[in-house]
């Protein structure tokens, strides 16, 4: 792999991503990347906690919308869109479905796609300068990758329509007084944090803790699937209207989107 580093150390694994851009968007090709990483450890009986980190200015800036790759997907018909568009919500299940116990490790911003990578870990640790930012609507789109119940599990559902629905900026105090983040932690240290979380779960029976993990992920999300199946039918609709283009538009042109509703 090329953007995404794997390193284990006894009963603890560490997975970083770093596109060499301050903005460490999730650019098809990354998104593959961290989708196989995630894999790797599935079913890995040898380990017991999974570390997840971006940059250390930046955990990421969310989907890359100038990725050509992703442009391309754009440009498809419907029936291939839908697969194209599987790339981000593959990606967030293969992070939920690692027996271990995963930990986000979260620096600076954490936007849109990003906050659903690290809402499908099970613990997030966000370093005090950390911002939480879900700005999809405000570019004309959907909050998709199946992340709406994952929000609603953690925070409920009139905070989950503030952070998806409103783009309220979230910062990391806030994040962790409505259950977003578990430790707020000093800049530059939320790595080392999330190692000592970790290194805890390394010292539990494993068996034990993958067991308790899957039980509160199907009490939490046992209506998961049947609320988010169609966010991608959605996302698909959504980026065929006028309010899309003109989201992305004003984004890349750094001004202020005129929304109409088409």
């Amino acid at each position: 792999m090329d953007l995404v580093r794997i390193q284990t150390q006894g009963r603890i694994a560490t997975v970083s991503f770093d596109t060499g851009a301050k903005a460490n968007a999730l650019s098809q090709k990354l998104m593959r990347e961290l989708t196989t990483a995630a894999c790797l450890f599935a079913g890995d009986p040898a380990i017991s906690a999974v570390i997840l980190t971006g940059r250390a200015d930046n955990f990421t800036l969310g989907a890359d919308l100038r990725d050509p790759e992703g442009a391309d997907v754009r440009r498809l018909g419907l029936s291939e869109r839908r697969i194209g568009l599987r790339t981000g919500p593959a990606m967030c299940e293969a992070w939920e479905q690692v027996d271990a116990l995963t930990i986000c490790a979260i620096e600076g911003w954490c936007v849109g796609g990003g906050a659903a990578l690290a809402v499908s870990c099970d613990l997030r640790v966000v370093s005090e300068n950390s911002t939480l930012y879900v700005p999809e609507v405000e570019r004309g789109m959907n909050m998709s990758w199946r992340s709406i119940p994952r929000f609603v599990a953690l925070v409920g559902p009139a905070r989950a329509k503030r952070i998806a629905g409103l783009c309220e900026k979230i910062s990391a105090r806030t994040a962790l007084d409505w259950g977003l983040a578990d430790h707020v932690v000093a800049p530059g240290s939320a790595l080392a944090k999330a190692r000592e979380v970790a290194e805890a779960a390394a010292k539990l029976p494993p068996t034990a803790l993958k067991m308790v993990k899957q039980d509160v992920n199907v009490a939490a999300l046992a209506l998961a699937k049947a609320t988010a199946h169609r966010d991608l039918e959605a996302f698909a609709l959504m980026q065929q209207t006028e309010d899309f283009k003109e989201g992305v538009k004003a984004f890349f042109e750094k001004r202020d989107p005129d929304f109409t509703g088409d």
